[in-house]
């Protein structure tokens, strides 16, 4: 991932919606999408992709509708300097599916997802069984009040005006 953020203007913003609300189109589909030529839509996704700001092509995955329904928050405060040790240990545990290193009390989020509330406690006793884990806290997930989004954030930023014209032709 590249240091220097990506300034985005209007035409990488409006490719980034239409691909959000549009996973699946292709080029063409996204030129017309966006009243831009196929080659700008191309370059554009390219440049995205290089910069990062594109992380990947995967589709978005729903563990809830794939049966992993109860989901929680954990927090880990770990001994001083075991956060290699940590990962290593949070990464061989499927249910961890997300960790972040964090500022505050503690030094260590987590996101984990089971199909139980008996499995959530057994991956609960895994992840304290850590040689580095000092202490764990839990928060249940009740239910999603805001879906994961980006789009409300970039749209808020300053964006730049298109460096060009469109190159779209209406028939």
């Amino acid at each position: 991932m590249p240091g220097t953020p990506l300034a985005l203007d209007q035409i990488d913003l409006a490719l980034l919606t239409a691909l959000t609300e549009h996973p699946r189109a292709g080029d063409l589909e996204l030129s017309r999408l966006t009243q831009v030529a196929r080659a700008t839509v191309q370059s554009r996704l390219r440049r995205l992709t290089d910069a990062g700001v594109i992380a990947d092509w995967d589709p978005t995955l729903d563990v809830a509708a794939a049966g992993f329904e109860v989901q929680a928050y954990v927090t880990l405060e770990i001994s001083q300097g075991a956060l290699d040790e940590v990962a290593r240990d949070l990464a061989v545990i499927p249910q961890v599916l997300e960790a972040y290193v964090t500022t505050g009390s503690y030094d260590v989020l987590c996101r984990v997802a089971t199909r139980s509330h008996p499995e959530l406690q057994a991956t609960l006793v895994r992840i304290d069984q850590s040689s580095s884990v000092v202490r764990s806290t839990s928060v249940m997930v009740l239910s999603v009040l805001i879906a994961p989004r980006v789009l409300p954030l970039l749209a808020s930023a300053d964006v730049a005006p298109s460096r060009r014209a469109p190159a779209y032709r209406q028939d």
